[in-house]
């Protein structure tokens, strides 16, 4: 039987208690490399996976738990293409741009997706879809290759991805 206090609780108690555990983690991933400023790209990786992206207020935390300047903090969050500053959307695209995908048609992908979603570097208004692009993601033998949501899809026509996207209904 449910106690009293339980039945108060309120409705989103899960999702603050799941906020609570990212700052945890965090905490864990900075003492676990004794907070040395020499782990800021995977303490930057580590609330990237947790957040989402990285907010200023994040920036700033870490740049204090690391003993670190915020400038440099920002410099290293804008520096390296993984770390995103604005959320990401519910889709992910990356287009390759490496010199066998460009060969073999990457702009037709990085076209369709902008012309249907977002131009590469932003997400598309409803927050659905987020396009980017990547100098070369290292699969040159299944040109043109994309990364869709962390996978690596190969071989990719304009026309199959605009199946793709019709799919996960994108207008």
């Amino acid at each position: 039987m449910p106690s009293e206090n339980a039945a108060r609780a309120p409705a989103d108690a899960p999702a603050r208690a799941a906020k609570d555990n990212r700052e945890k983690f965090l905490e864990r991933a900075m003492s676990r490399h004794n907070y040395s400023g020499d782990a800021l790209i995977e303490v930057l990786h580590t609330a990237q996976e947790l957040y989402g992206h990285l907010t200023p207020e994040l920036l700033r935390t870490i740049a204090a738990k690391l003993r670190l300047p915020p400038s440099h903090v920002l410099g290293v969050a804008t520096f390296y293409h993984f770390f995103s500053l604005e959320p990401k959307g519910e889709h992910s695209f990356i287009v390759c741009l490496g010199t066998a995908c460009y060969v073999k048609g990457a702009l037709g992908l990085l076209a369709t997706l902008e012309r249907r979603c977002a131009k590469a570097g932003s997400t598309s208004p409803d927050g659905r879809v987020s396009v980017d692009s990547a100098r070369c993601i290292g699969a040159c033998g299944l040109a043109p290759a994309i990364i869709r949501n962390g996978e690596i899809v190969g071989r990719l026509s304009a026309a199959q991805l605009d199946a793709e996207l019709d799919g996960i209904g994108v207008p």
